[in-house]
């Protein structure tokens, strides 16, 4: 693609820019939502890119920053060179009442001295400019903006922050389209880019196809441009699947029509995904390398969570049944999966049609991780999962309506795919019970309150019950 002039900026270190904002930074950051390092000190920052795509002796500037947290490693945990965490820095002299939740703080040295900086993206002015060099398919510095030629994007939408995100961040354009920006990134070939892209080409409808997108080149780095932010088709109108499981469960309404039709749709995503992106055959050795993973999980959790000691034998017999398979001879097909799916990575339109969304995976996997190719079983046990965490999130806790919805999941999935996932339920069962031995020590850390949720499946994974 040929170069763009843009009216942007230029790129420079701006080392001495990053050492100012140093100290506001250390309080404001580790109060995000999409902080990853929550309970550990900020000990300091490496510049990766900084780049001005506003300049700041107007009424408004406007910084890219890519920057490296340095934080004392956890307990236990190796030594680590800091995570990268992209911010949109917004520069003015005072911040207007409307913008008060933004303040980052207020500079005290270096070339923003007695300015004041914030969250951009809670401001019209910054949204807007991304939105444009989108359009433009704009090159600021190592920063490139690219779209879909195919696509439209008019001007004039007005941005609006959305606030219900947890690890990255989005902005929705004129109820047309929605910005994912990635907060936490990693150099490499982001799945909730790739993905959507590959369902694009296959013509499925259950994921909308990406817009525009955001990378940033970076000189030396060995797995590449680091994506940045992505911009697709906003669902209007649409319901997160969480949040309607949620009300209809609290009216007493059945819930299983929409779970048989969620299976369709996790089922044509699973068959596009295998028609566009290479399968894999599992045999033995890959397969004693899934359950040595699954097994290590669950002894590191056992260690954590002293609750689960009571059933670890059980669980672990959902491994070994699993490997006792593979040594048999027994093989499976996997494929590239959404990795991370649940009840809220759903929505359903006005009009009842079911999307996927957030193909990220679970952000703190390491991203080779997050592209292998994986059992399709591990998605539909993270949704019977999310089955049964919204049936205990009722005032009365109810079990007949998750198992009802779990078999209507399952039962549409059979529709699409042509096999139903209950017909392999070692395999299901394995993943299921990977799936809520991870639950139980996330709740046993941030939720306490939460814990008996995974627990209740833990005693039943543990007995070899069926779903």
């Amino acid at each position: 693609m040929a170069e763009t002039v843009t009216p942007f900026g230029t790129t420079s270190t701006h080392a001495h820019l990053l050492a100012s904002l140093d100290p506001l930074l250390r309080e404001w950051l580790p109060r995000q939502r999409w902080f990853a390092g929550k309970g550990r000190p900020v000990t300091g920052f490496t510049p990766v890119a900084v780049t001005e795509l506003l300049p700041p002796d107007g009424r408004l500037g406007l910084y890219h920053l890519l920057v490296r947290v340095h934080q004392p490693p956890a307990l236990g945990a190796p030594a680590h060179p800091g995570d990268c965490y992209q911010l949109l820095i917004g520069v003015r002299e005072a911040l207007p009442p409307r913008l008060a939740p933004a303040l980052i703080g207020h500079v005290a040295d270096g070339p923003l001295a007695g300015r004041t900086v914030y969250e951009a993206l809670h401001d019209t002015r910054p949204a807007e400019v991304l939105l444009e060099a989108l359009r433009a398919r704009a090159r600021v510095g190592g920063l490139r903006f690219e779209r879909d030629p195919h696509q439209e994007i008019r001007e004039g939408l007005v941005p609006r922050l959305m606030t219900a995100e947890q690890s990255n961040s989005s902005v929705v354009y004129g109820d047309t389209f929605i910005l994912k920006l990635l907060r936490r990134v990693v150099p490499g070939v982001n799945p909730d880019l790739e993905i959507p892209l590959a369902l694009a080409r296959e013509g499925c409808p259950r994921v909308p196809a990406p817009t525009a997108w955001l990378h940033a080149e970076q000189a030396g780095e060995p797995d590449g441009a680091y994506v940045l932010a992505v911009l697709q088709p906003y669902v209007s109108g649409a319901a997160d699947g969480w949040e309607l499981a949620l009300r209809e469960l609290a009216k007493g309404e059945d819930f299983t029509a929409e779970a048989r039709a969620l299976g369709r749709a996790t089922a044509e995503v699973h068959t596009a995904l295998a028609r566009a992106l290479p399968t894999v055959t599992l045999g033995h050795t890959q397969l004693r390398l899934l359950v040595d993973g699954m097994t290590e999980r669950l002894a590191a959790a056992v260690r954590a969570v002293p609750a689960l000691l009571p059933y670890e034998r059980g669980l672990r017999s959902a491994y070994e049944a699993l490997a006792a398979l593979a040594a048999e001879g027994r093989t499976w097909t996997a494929q590239r999966i959404h990795g991370d799916l649940h009840l809220g990575q759903c929505l359903r339109s006005p009009s009842g049609q079911w999307s996927l969304i957030d193909f990220e995976g679970e952000p703190a996997r390491p991203l080779a991780e997050r592209r292998m190719a994986q059992p399709p079983a591990r998605d539909i046990a993270g949704m019977l999962r999310s089955f049964d965490y919204a049936a205990h999130s009722a005032a009365a806790p109810a079990a007949d309506w998750a198992r009802s919805c779990r078999a209507a999941y399952c039962s549409g999935y059979a529709e699409v795919a042509g096999r139903d996932p209950r017909t392999d339920p070692v395999l299901l069962r394995a993943h299921e019970t990977d799936k809520a031995v991870y639950e139980v020590v996330y709740e046993a850390r941030h939720r306490p309150d939460w814990l008996p949720v995974p627990l209740s499946a833990v005693r039943r994974l543990a007995a070899s019950e069926p779903i």
